[in-house]
């Protein structure tokens, strides 16, 4: 993704003459790296299955055990509300949200390979520490390192996997495996070209498209490399005229938007939808099996078909039916669910289902695609500086979430998935007027798009645009 650099008709051109195919090289090097993702999901996935597990609970909070067995005068939707619970979970999305600016530091002078290399011997420390862990000083401690480990492995990994895999085939893409295979992977050409290591980033490009004709996009490679060094400061850049669609779309708004859509709540309080239906200590087991399978299955769904029917289509579509659930739960739980009542069967397994399908909605839109699009968006010059905005920002939110949802669910009850279910609404008309198509388009045209969307060309324009120090500037 070079920006506009040479002038748009000469960019153009190149980008038509690129090509590529499908290697086992590329495939290896993609599902190494894809598999630091698969940490985040890993643990977003347990962690709320675990908070409610009666073993963990006694082990850990005994008082909040005690509660939950005898339900005391409090309603169902108050018996997790503690805030050393809360920090359990939300501890590792701090220590992420900091890790990511020195992530951001090594992925753009020491390369993508050794972001993930460090973020993956973090999560295994953080994994042991938390295995043996004797209190929650151990416990939190050790979410900590796994933050740390979040934190390097969602600023190096999407922008591995967008600079690897080419553009019609850019969507189709645990601790100790990644850090084995990490050592094995090679670094992306655009991070070899931008360190000049011109040889070795021109051999790794033609062995992972497996052609010999790359000059095209090797070219492109080196004009973008030149313009990322004259900028000194890249997360000032960010803040130009010529980033903003970027800044506001990329780096603000999917990130905070993706854990504003509820799916942490959904995971947490899907154990407890089981236990009502007569799972009892399993619970969390079934329902960990059940959201976890619903994720894979929507994982598949977005890799085969988001290249064919686009990245709007997928967030617009899977927005409405996220909506059609987060009211369906709200109304049932408002009208079945409260002081100690057993839901009955009937409209547990109806929730189950409504579960699921959220699951899915989110799991081919939302989940995938709010870390593959902003990865498709900044100009190489500000890549790095913009993904740890993108982590820094999704971090939070998901911090945000974790530390308030149990106390948001004790007062506000069922009225917190109506607030998911309109902010929604609200990240749905965000993607349909600011976010044009970015399927299938060349890394290095997706300037472009803005310099001809409806909104976004009367802020970006075509030429020259004033920097934030005051100095005039070429589009790069």
């Amino acid at each position: 993704m070079a920006g506009g650099f040479g002038g748009a008709g000469v960019l153009h051109e190149r980008a038509q003459q690129y090509e590529s195919r499908i290697t086992w090289y590329f495939i290896f090097t993609v599902i190494v790296a894809a598999l630091g993702g698969s940490l985040f999901g890993y643990d977003l996935g347990v962690s709320g299955g675990v908070t409610s597990m009666d073993d963990f609970l006694k082990e850990f909070f005994p008082k909040i055990y005690r509660r939950k067995q005898l339900h005391l005068n409090e309603t169902d939707y108050c018996k997790y509300d503690n805030q050393i619970l809360t920090l359990f979970t939300s501890s590792l999305y701090f220590a992420g949200l900091i890790s990511t600016f020195g992530a951001s530091y090594v992925t753009r002078n020491k390369g993508r390979k050794a972001s993930i290399i460090v973020g993956s011997i973090s999560f295994f420390l953080g994994a042991i520490l938390n295995a043996f862990a004797k209190n929650i000083t151990m416990l939190i401690f050790g979410r900590i390192f796994l933050g740390v480990g979040i934190g390097f492995g969602n600023q190096a990994v999407p922008l591995y996997l967008s600079e690897m895999a080419p553009a019609k085939h850019r969507a189709a893409v645990p601790a100790v495996l990644m850090f084995v295979g990490g050592l094995f992977l090679p670094e992306t050409p655009n991070s070899l070209v931008e360190q000049g290591r011109l040889e070795e980033g021109r051999r790794i490009l033609e062995k992972v498209r497996g052609t010999t004709k790359v000059d095209a996009e090797f070219a492109d490679l080196l004009d973008a490399s030149n313009a990322a060094r004259a900028v000194k400061h890249p997360f000032r850049n960010l803040l130009a005229r010529k980033n903003r669609p970027q800044l506001v779309i990329g780096a603000l708004g999917i990130p905070a938007f993706q854990q504003l859509t509820g799916m942490n709540s959904i995971l947490f309080y899907a154990p407890v939808i089981f236990q009502s239906l007569g799972f009892g200590s399993g619970a969390s087991l079934y329902s960990s099996i059940f959201t976890s399978g619903a994720l894979v299955i929507a994982a598949l769904i977005s890799m085969l078909w988001v290249d064919k029917f686009g990245r709007r289509a997928f967030f617009l579509e899977a927005g409405t039916e996220m909506i059609c659930c987060l009211v369906a739960l709200a109304i049932t739980l408002a009208l079945k669910f409260g002081q100690g009542e057993v839901l009955p069967k009937g409209i547990g397994i109806f929730l189950v289902i409504v579960l699921c399908v959220f699951v899915l909605a989110y799991g081919r839109s939302w989940g995938p695609l709010g870390w593959l699009v902003p990865s498709e968006l900044f100009p190489l010059e500000t890549r790095s500086a913009g993904q740890s905005v993108v982590v820094c920002v999704n971090l939070f939110f998901t911090a945000l979430i974790a530390q308030c949802f149990l106390a948001s669910l004790c007062h506000l009850r069922y009225g917190i998935f109506l607030l998911f279910a309109g902010l929604i609404v609200i990240m749905s008309c965000f993607i349909f007027f600011l976010l044009p198509e970015t399927k299938q388009v060349p890394i290095e045209e997706i300037y472009l798009l803005f310099q001809k969307h409806w909104y976004w060309k009367g802020i970006v324009g075509d030429g020259e645009q004033v920097e934030p120090s005051g100095k005039i500037g070429a589009v790069v």
